[in-house]
């Protein structure tokens, strides 16, 4: 679709009769094996109303791949959370399940705070 307005907001009107919009794309980052992930487990309270989560930081790939991660962790933990901008939130302390169920999986993980 050379003709999708809505790739193009921000650029109102070009004077340029040769004027070419280009979008920069941005390369997803490849997923890393699971043996050369270092994930790093911590809990946070900030800004959750006062509840915990478990969170997942140093995740290498694609969000797809971060998402389906995301999704066996919750599955096996059973509680609910979400995967997103390289990060994975599980509700509640579930640290220690968490870096057990990745080094399950292959994963390098270490618990962080």
């Amino acid at each position: 679709m050379d003709n999708d307005w809505k790739s193009r907001l921000g650029v109102v009107y070009s004077t340029n009769p040769d004027f070419q919009y280009t979008r920069e794309e941005t390369a997803e980052a490849e997923t890393l094996p699971p043996a050369k992930q270092r994930l790093i487990v911590g809990i946070d309270r900030r800004n959750r109303g006062g509840k915990q989560v478990t969170l997942v930081t140093g995740f290498v790939g694609t969000a797809d791949d971060l998402k389906a991660l995301g999704k066996l962790l919750k599955t096996r933990l059973g509680v609910g959370g979400t995967a997103k901008e390289g990060e994975i939130t599980v509700q509640g302390d579930f640290r220690d399940k968490t870096v057990a169920l990745l080094k399950e999986l292959g994963y390098n993980a270490k618990r962080g705070n």
